[in-house]
């Protein structure tokens, strides 16, 4: 029996590129440019670092004085608001 291999995914291209973060989103990552794959890794180490994520409902974020600057002044927001967030902290 002939084995089919499925082919492998190419990485996307636009989350490999490196992106620059803004000053606001620089204070919780560093002001190095990074692809948006490491951008989302390191907003995440931050967020386990500093115990932010909500102990009853873990799709929640609660922000530190740092992260509510990259919220819009939110004190808790989903994972899924936090990337809408986030991405408006990249300079185009």
């Amino acid at each position: 029996m002939p084995t089919t291999e499925k082919p492998k995914r190419k990485p996307n291209a636009a989350l490999l590129k490196p992106v620059q973060p803004d000053a606001v989103l620089a204070a919780v990552i560093g002001s190095t440019p990074v692809s948006r794959g490491e951008l989302t890794k390191k907003v995440w180490d931050y967020i386990k670092k500093n115990g932010l994520q909500d102990k009853t409902k873990k799709t929640l974020i609660n922000a530190d004085a740092a992260l509510k600057a990259v919220f819009g002044g939110k004190g808790q927001v989903t994972m899924f608001e936090m990337t809408k967030h986030i991405s408006g902290h990249i300079v185009k």
